[in-house]
């Protein structure tokens, strides 16, 4: 029954138009002059203090007032809430909700909107026209490419069917390997993937160890096997150290990967190489696609008249960028945005476009610099998210919505909201100090409410923090 009146809420919000509807248009009479209590306001005055419709004994005032607030760890720390009702076009609570924070993994919404907006139904997996003596790949940013996780691979395929030497060409990428503002030091971490315009194996090596079943504790034990997929040319050494822990250090600046070898039966370890423009890719693709390739840039004499060959549906990629908040998958998103939009792939560029194109109605404008959240330069408020995810409901539909973000129980929400399980659907965020979730959150009675929490600069431990925001959402889901 509550999903039925779950669908009377979209209903009833579909009568309103798109101005009235949308967090930041309305203006209402009764807005916040400044003082703690809630006013029944239906706009937000841009004050620090918290804002809604209920009086000041209302359980979730008094939870944030008197809890969440409170908390050793967050007394020094800085908070933002948002939580809007579209049906109604009001905002029911907001504290701090025009004032920036990073978001960490949030900025990926961003992103989905616009890979939902300008990639169509499909990826496309490269750009190509075929001459006498070769194939010519105008690269389009595509993730998938030989991605462990997709087994179907028409792009490689073609290029084993054409049989002829592959030139990659370089003249549509724009930008750096990291992201604006990334920490240099995540290099050498799998959720730190360099982007490139032509991704091949998630941009990364996976190095593997075996030991024959149950000899890892074994001191005359047989060495066990260290392999990389794809195997690799680039040079490797082994340390002459043994470590508890199975470990492959690359180089900063260079392709040059030391193995320490750990215990253990099988261990397994992602790790990221220097793409170094498509020279990289153009490496590992000759032995892939068992012909040889290279890289041009053709300029002024690009050629015209590309067939498309597109490699899957684009929701095949979103929802593991949702549900696992990959971070590869929202940078390379936005790359492919651009690629679409703009013929180019630049971060800024496509941002600039976006910000003053489809969302330039936003309550507060952005600082947006990447597509995964990475950067510590990225600055949302909690109304800019909700204002968000109203716009994906009514664009994309709440129901893709729900297969696109994972719910309680599920992916990045596994560990939390397993009684709120098909009642809440959000995007979460994790940064050292950083805390955030935003989705959409189906109360008791049947009402559908927008919400975001950021959370910044608070010390101890995240999982506390994040407890507090669960027994929060809980609060919310029973009062409303």
């Amino acid at each position: 029954m509550i999903r039925r009146l779950f669908g009377a809420a979209l209903a009833g919000c579909a009568a309103f138009c798109w101005q009235a509807c949308s967090p930041g248009a309305h203006t209402g009479t009764s807005a916040h002059t400044g003082t703690s209590a809630h006013t029944g306001t239906s706009a937000y005055a841009g004050t620090s203090a918290h804002t809604g419709t209920s009086a000041n004994g209302d359980p979730l005032t008094a939870f944030v007032d008197d809890s969440l607030l409170t908390r050793p760890e967050l007394v020094a720390g800085q908070v933002g809430i948002c939580i809007y009702d579209p049906a109604k076009a009001v905002y029911i609570f907001n504290h701090q909700a025009d004032k920036y924070f990073i978001p960490a993994s949030n900025t990926k919404l961003f992103s989905l909107y616009a890979g939902l907006k300008y990639l169509g139904d499909s990826l496309i997996g490269m750009r190509y026209l075929v001459t006498d003596t070769a194939l010519l790949v105008l690269p389009s940013g595509d993730p998938t490419f030989l991605h462990p996780a997709y087994l179907y691979q028409p792009v490689v395929d073609l290029m084993r069917k054409t049989g002829k030497k592959i030139w990659l060409a370089d003249d549509n990428w724009q930008d750096q390997a990291m992201g604006r503002g990334w920490a240099w030091d995540d290099y050498n971490d799998d959720y730190a993937a360099e982007r490139s315009a032509f991704p091949i194996y998630m941009n990364m090596i996976r190095w593997v160890q075996d030991r024959p079943k149950g000899s890892s504790n074994d001191p005359f034990g047989s060495s066990p096997s260290i392999y990389s997929v794809p195997d690799v040319d680039w040079p490797v050494h082994f340390s002459p150290d043994t470590g508890k822990n199975f470990f492959v250090h690359r180089s900063l600046n260079e392709n040059v990967f030391e193995v320490t070898e750990g215990k253990g039966d099988h261990k397994e370890q992602y790790t990221p190489f220097i793409t170094d423009g498509l020279a990289s890719a153009a490496i590992l693709l000759k032995d892939t696609a068992g012909n040889p390739a290279g890289v041009r840039h053709f300029g002024t004499r690009l050629p015209a008249g590309w067939s498309v060959l597109r490699s899957r549906p684009v929701d095949s990629l979103f929802r593991p960028m949702m549900y696992h908040s990959d971070n590869f998958f929202a940078e390379q998103t936005l790359l492919m945005v651009g690629n679409e939009a703009l013929g180019s792939m630049n971060d800024a560029r496509t941002i600039d476009y976006l910000l003053k194109g489809d969302l330039d109605s936003l309550p507060q404008k952005p600082n947006w610099v990447d597509g995964c959240g990475l950067s510590r330069n990225d600055l949302f408020t909690p109304q800019d998210f909700v204002w968000l995810l109203n716009r994906l409901q009514r664009e994309f539909g709440i129901a893709r919505m729900e297969r696109l973000l994972p719910t309680g129980g599920t992916g990045t929400l596994s560990a939390y909201y397993h009684p709120d399980s098909t009642f809440i659907y959000a995007k979460t965020g994790s940064l050292s100090g950083v805390a955030a979730l935003s989705g959409y959150l189906i109360t008791k009675s049947g009402r559908m409410l927008l919400f975001s929490v950021l959370i910044n600069n608070y010390t101890g431990s995240g999982m506390a923090v994040r407890r507090q925001i669960e027994k929060m959402i809980h609060i919310i889901r029973d009062t409303y």
